[in-house]
């Protein structure tokens, strides 16, 4: 009782919840971040600024400069909560993510510079290398947003798929991924990604999560292009996590009205051609930590399904490959990762995702992991370029000495 209602003993409605979470967040992100973020900036300054030769005012202003960025950082991050105004709100969203890309660069190239001057033991190279850690991290920003602005790039894969009926031979199929309409990504960049895949006549697209970060009210006339997508089976959509930031059973109510259908730990049988295959999708991997009805289930996703027919999943994280391979699929479309987004991130990724971008394969199961269609945070994209990935199924040239009818086909 006392989490549904106030110290008055009044219920506490949903808008009172929303705000007593909110401040919570903010409490524990400023107790724990803050000093963290705080910390990294003064390191910037105490390393870089005295090197430069730019006197006291310019020390002062950099320093300035800096403790902005400390401010600006997280403040992007909690504006649409913070700020009435929806576009005050993207305003100071982009002013964050751009800030955020600079500093994670001129952050990295400071700690590699330490460490080359600690090697090195050349006290003339600090002023020098000081204007070159600042000189890299402008251009590695402005690369980055170049890149990330631009439509994703179309990346053709060819699949192997032992026992593939002959009429599958050929199947295509779209990948989308992390596209993440928000703050800065709106309608004409999600239209501009549509007409691309609408070129490619596929046969079916495949939307692996992470479509959205906002609420259904603030960006439905920003995802309303996704209806204009056409392939000649559909389009199919699954969760990822940030769906369950902003409201997963209203956003895929939405995709469904927009003529996506959301498969949630469920199958469709695809016939084509005078042959089957089965197109399963399942909650992301962590949806159980928002909603435990809604736990990601390959094997629930394939009950009921036909035996002997391809069988292709559409998981939003890497990390269902295990779980997918006992379930029995022959192929996982997955996302999540960005491929890292940017260097030196996209080196890390294999933390906590057993595939960082492209072709794998688990035992019998082949996954292939989108770099992502969009991106997150800081518009930037460096040594990890976004996608629209063009699947095409093909007989694996192993089985096909097995398979007289297919070779008399």
């Amino acid at each position: 009782m006392a989490n549904n209602t106030n110290l008055a003993g009044q219920p506490e409605t949903p808008q009172a919840r929303a705000s007593a979470d909110l401040s919570r967040r903010l409490r524990r992100f400023a107790l724990t971040v803050m000093p963290i973020l705080i910390g990294l900036h003064a390191y910037i300054g105490w390393r870089l600024l005295p090197a430069l030769p730019i006197g006291m005012p310019g020390t002062v202003v950099g320093g300035l400069l800096l403790g902005l960025s400390a401010l600006l950082i997280p403040l992007g991050m909690f504006a649409r909560f913070l700020v009435p105004s929806h576009s005050m709100a993207d305003r100071i969203s982009w002013a964050s993510s751009l800030v955020m890309g600079l500093f994670s660069s001129v952050l990295v190239l400071t700690l590699l510079r330490d460490v080359f001057l600690l090697i090195a033991q050349t006290p003339s190279l600090a002023g020098s290398t000081a204007a070159a850690v600042l000189v890299a991290a402008a251009l590695l920003t402005v690369i980055g947003f170049v890149n990330a602005r631009r439509v994703a790039q179309v990346v053709r894969i060819d699949i192997p798929l032992a026992g593939l009926p002959m009429p599958l031979a050929g199947f295509t199929i779209v990948q989308l991924s992390d596209i993440h309409v928000g703050p800065t990504i709106k309608g004409d960049y999600v239209a501009a990604i549509v007409d691309r895949v609408n070129s490619l006549n596929a046969d079916l697209i495949a939307i692996t999560g992470d479509i959205v970060d906002g609420g259904v009210l603030e960006l439905s006339a920003h995802t309303a292009p996704l209806a204009r997508l056409r392939a000649r089976h559909g389009a199919f959509v699954v969760t990822g996590n940030h769906e369950y930031y902003s409201g997963a059973l209203n956003w895929m109510a939405e995709f469904q009205r927009l003529g996506l259908r959301g498969l949630i730990n469920e199958h469709v049988v695809i016939e084509h051609g005078g042959a089957r295959m089965v197109v399963a999708g399942i909650t992301d991997y962590s949806a159980h930590l928002f909603d435990l009805a809604q736990r990601s289930d390959p094997l629930a996703a394939l009950a009921g399904s036909p035996e002997g027919i391809p069988r292709i999943l559409l998981a939003h994280q890497p990390r269902s490959a295990p779980a997918a391979a006992s379930a029995g699929f022959d192929l996982q479309l997955s996302g999540h990762t960005h491929g890292g987004q940017f260097w030196p991130w996209n080196l890390f990724v294999f933390l906590q995702q057993p595939f960082t971008a492209g072709l794998h394969r688990l035992g019998r199961l082949w996954v292939y992991t989108s770099r992502g269609t969009g991106y997150w945070g800081p518009p930037k994209r460096f040594g990890a370029p976004s996608e629209i990935t063009l699947l095409r199924l093909i007989p694996d040239p192993a089985s096909r000495a097995q398979q007289p009818q297919d070779q008399a086909a």
